[in-house]
């Protein structure tokens, strides 16, 4: 289907899916966890240190619900030009904490598609749940921006959120990209050549391969875990922001974040002063 406000409300193909142990760890080191101190965070990257459980990072939760949300998108609207799409926004909800080994599946939906004039924004929302019991465990909610896609006329949808009011923000969390991080967070399953191939970046308008959005996300939802619920997966509810300039492998992320919660609304930006994650708010138990 092409891109208009027909898609609105969509179904989107619910797809099974499995995980195990080795994946959550892979995506814990895709994230950060371990890179600046190895002897930390032990209980996302290992599975047999005495006297440690291996548990999960809640955002490992965006690989099924992208899965369907975007792959899943992809396959039921007209071919797009991937180097033409940004992801816009992402918020994930934890129901209960996620297991280290689990079938699940994930059913999705288009919630609103906007006619930006020059773009589309399109977006869905995912459910994964327990293949056998049907509980949920997280919700996946997401907008991509498809740029020279709008233009037919429909709604233009509301104006972004109200900025964070920096005042509140107290406390500065910080943490440097690696140059090959974008390389290891493609072997959690997004392999988009706009993060991979120095040609096809160029030819998408970015003078280098950029990073995933979702890797800045984890990275940033460890962070913030770490620091507001002690690394613990279980007091984790939610994680949202708005994706605002590319990220490149390498670059400091810098966040900046109120200590009060237990909602904690937080920016991001990087070394050079620009921001490149908005509206963001992490929410506790």
């Amino acid at each position: 289907m092409p891109i208009n406000d027909e898609i609105a409300g969509r179904r989107l193909p619910a797809a099974t899916g499995s995980w195990t142990g080795r994946d959550t760890r892979l995506y814990a080191l895709a994230v950060g966890a371990g890179g600046a101190d190895p002897g930390r965070e032990l209980q996302f990257t290992t599975d047999n240190t005495a006297g440690v459980t291996q548990r999960v990072l809640p955002t490992f939760g965006v690989i099924e619900g992208c899965r369907v949300g975007v792959g899943g998108l992809l396959h039921e609207i007209d071919g797009v030009d991937l180097s033409r799409m940004l992801h816009g926004t992402q918020q994930v909800e934890q129901h209960r904490e996620l297991p280290t080994d689990a079938e699940v599946i994930t059913s999705g939906r288009v919630s609103a598609v906007w006619d930006k004039g020059k773009a589309a924004v399109i977006e869905t929302e995912a459910v994964t749940a327990d293949a056998e019991s049907g509980e949920p465990y997280v919700t996946s909610r997401q907008s991509l921006y498809f740029r020279g896609y709008g233009g037919w006329g429909g709604e233009r949808g509301p104006s972004s959120r109200s900025p964070t009011p920096e005042a509140k923000l107290d406390r500065t969390l910080e943490a440097t990209t690696r140059l090959d991080q974008a390389l290891l967070y493609r072997l959690t399953g997004d392999t988009n050549p706009l993060h991979s191939d120095p040609a096809y970046a160029r030819a998408a308008g970015f003078p280098q391969p950029i990073l995933h959005g979702l890797c800045v996300y984890g990275i940033v939802g460890r962070l913030l875990l770490n620091e507001f619920a002690d690394g613990d997966p279980a007091a984790f509810r939610s994680l949202r922001g708005r994706f605002s300039a590319p990220t490149y492998p390498g670059d400091d992320l810098v966040v900046s974040v109120s200590s009060r919660g237990p909602e904690h609304p937080f920016v991001v930006d990087n070394q050079r002063g620009e921001r490149i994650l908005s509206d963001g708010l992490l929410v506790t138990a």
